[in-house]
């Protein structure tokens, strides 16, 4: 057996000892090396050649952000962050993901060794799909904006069309896991004002989907915030599931409210695509519109299913564009897909369509 060779980079002489043995127990996967600093990791990353590098945020001497930076432009390799379970934490390893990060692990503040030893099973999970994950060109520069400012590129806030009258019973509904930030950002930021609302579940732990909601609202034309249960579900807004929690939506009245509620994890996850995607299928109907994105596994694939034989129209993200084709290729198998599009064609392709069914009402179709 080729075994998935990995490098540990972490300040922490504890958190290297519990991770290099938590890698070492799996019998498909060894680490190569465990390093203190960027600067030793440098070298150890140049002389084992890994297939993963596992690198925590706040270090001496260069922090990961920089280092990841540098990486990813000179010797791209999958990286998963570990990253501290805070509000800055989460403002930091965003940043990593939008500079070409695989994934995170939130680590705990405080209980260390208890909290890893819980995490070794995402841990691994995480860093077996980092070994076979497609990496993104780093499309901002290195330096990058502060952490937790805008990122955004100009083009992206150059003036786009509106889409004109259009039935506020229109909603999108997005589902993504590994890869998906970026994917998300990519869509959402490039529709209009006037689009209709948007709800979105993506794979996140708490406390990290508030800095999500925040940064994205800083960067598109529609407002973007963490969804909140019982709010009315309106045009020209994006609401993501909160981290932990169920998103839903419900018909009430002439109106949609969202619904966000603790429950069961549903296909491992919490909040899962399933729920919102199925929530779709029975409250809206045919004026719903479905995304699928990167993600890894089938959350969502058979709802997505059920979405479109209610009527909706869905759209999925191509293999070539994915990080990770996990859910996608699952939407497509579960023939839930009238089209398969590249990420930067989705959000047009999108549009086109609600362009050309504007002014649709639930009491028309």
């Amino acid at each position: 057996m080729v075994k998935t060779r990995v490098v540990v980079v972490d300040d922490s002489a504890l958190v290297r000892s519990l991770l290099s043995e938590i890698i070492n127990r799996q019998p498909d996967m060894e680490c190569v090396g465990a390093a203190a600093d960027p600067y030793v990791a440098r070298e150890m990353i140049r002389n084992t050649n890994p297939d993963v590098v596992t690198l925590d945020v706040e270090m001496p001497r260069m922090d990961g952000i920089d280092f990841l930076g540098k990486l990813m432009r000179l010797r791209p390799t999958p990286v998963v962050m570990v990253s501290t379970l805070t509000e800055r934490g989460a403002d930091v390893t965003l940043r990593a993901l939008e500079l070409g990060a695989v994934d995170f692990v939130a680590k705990p503040k405080i209980g260390v060794a208890d909290g890893l030893k819980q995490l070794a099973e995402e841990i691994t999970d995480k860093v077996r799909i980092a070994s076979k994950a497609h990496l993104r060109r780093l499309a901002v520069p290195v330096a990058g904006p502060a952490v937790g400012g805008d990122a955004a590129t100009p083009h992206r806030l150059a003036p786009v069309a509106g889409i004109g009258r259009l039935s506020t019973e229109k909603i999108v509904f997005i589902g993504a896991s590994t890869g998906g930030t970026e994917a998300t950002k990519e869509v959402l930021t490039q529709l209009p004002p006037d689009a209709p609302a948007v709800m979105i579940t993506q794979h996140m732990p708490p406390g990290f989907t508030k800095s999500y909601a925040a940064r994205l609202d800083g960067l598109c034309r529609i407002r973007v915030g963490e969804a909140r249960d019982g709010e009315r579900v309106l045009p020209g807004h994006a609401y993501i599931a909160p981290g932990g929690h169920h998103l839903s939506v419900e018909r009430s009245g002439a109106n949609y409210i969202a619904r966000v509620q603790l429950g069961e994890p549903v296909n491992r996850h919490m909040p899962s695509v399933e729920v919102l995607f199925k929530s779709a299928a029975r409250a809206v109907g045919p004026n719903a519109l479905g995304i699928m994105l990167t993600g890894m596994g089938a959350d969502g694939a058979r709802a997505m299913r059920e979405m479109r034989d209610a009527g909706s129209y869905n759209f999925v993200q191509d293999e070539a564009s994915c990080v990770v084709f996990g859910m996608p290729r699952e939407a497509i198998a579960h023939g839930a897909a009238h089209e398969v599009l590249p990420l930067t064609q989705i959000a047009g392709k999108l549009v086109e369509r609600l362009r050309s069914t504007s002014g649709l009402s639930i009491n028309r179709v």
